[in-house]
């Protein structure tokens, strides 16, 4: 059994492989392929995993990952807090 790298959206290891062997080169399209970093946490807590895996599958250095996109999370607040 693959381990879970995205827990949001329950994306396993094998999965990002498979979509890396599937064409994606970047952390986006990774994203794009399988919804990983897409979750409530917007890739907080499985972004760097992604970027390790993407390095050592691919041979490019670490430092040289751009980062993905994502989307500030989205929390209710009161309007009277917005004036």
């Amino acid at each position: 059994m693959s381990k879970i790298i995205c827990r949001c959206e329950e994306i396993t290891e094998d999965e990002i492989i498979e979509a890396i062997a599937s064409g994606a080169s970047t952390v986006n399209e990774i994203k794009k392929f399988s919804r990983a970093n897409m979750g409530l946490c917007q890739g907080r807590t499985c972004r760097k995993a992604i970027e390790r895996i993407l390095s050592k599958e691919t041979g490019q250095k670490l430092e040289n990952i751009k980062p993905s996109s994502y989307r500030k999370p989205v929390r209710p607040i009161k309007l009277g807090l917005m004036k």
